[in-house]
């Protein structure tokens, strides 16, 4: 056994976006859940405040903010739950979110890791279509359900929605 200390990569995801929208209303969208109820679920909760409790898609995304900077950033931590589990059964995970204003609107720049090897793509792809779904909200379109989005992000990235990695 050796005491030296060993370097490893851990795979996550990375996206960035511009809004032509202020970054009050992006820090909006992402911070309170009924205004994108279809993301978060009609009783999705993140806390305003480190140590606040995060609980999204009816209980199968529990974590805490443990970063909590208005219109700068927001982390988050991320753990899957089946239904009825207490304990998860994946490796905790972080959700960052760092935004900028820019001179026509905001850039984000969001970044989950880890991410398991196996559930990369499927990973990208969810959070491809948060990001779709985002952008849509902001615009003030019309959200399509969370199906449409996800059905055309499976095809961007590859991933067969009949048999998705669990």
């Amino acid at each position: 056994m050796s005491d030296l200390g060993r370097q490893f990569q851990v795979p996550g995801i990375r996206f960035e976006r511009h809004f032509d929208s202020s970054i009050e209303s992006v820090w909006a969208h992402l911070t309170q859940c009924a205004k994108l109820p279809g993301w978060y679920g009609e009783d999705g909760i993140i806390e305003p405040r480190e140590g606040g409790k995060v609980q999204l898609a009816a209980g199968h995304i529990r974590g805490f903010v443990t970063r909590w900077q208005p219109y700068r950033q927001l982390v988050y931590s991320w753990n899957v739950f089946g239904p009825g589990d207490t304990i998860s059964a994946y490796p905790e995970s972080y959700l960052t979110i760092d935004l900028t204003p820019a001179a026509t609107g905001t850039d984000l720049k969001l970044m989950h890791l880890p991410v398991l090897e196996r559930f990369e793509k499927q990973n990208a792809m969810g959070w491809h279509t948060y990001l779709d779904m985002l952008g849509a909200a902001l615009r003030g379109d019309p959200i399509d359900s969370l199906d449409v989005y996800m059905q055309r992000n499976a095809a961007r990235y590859g991933v067969d929605l009949e048999n998705v990695q669990r």
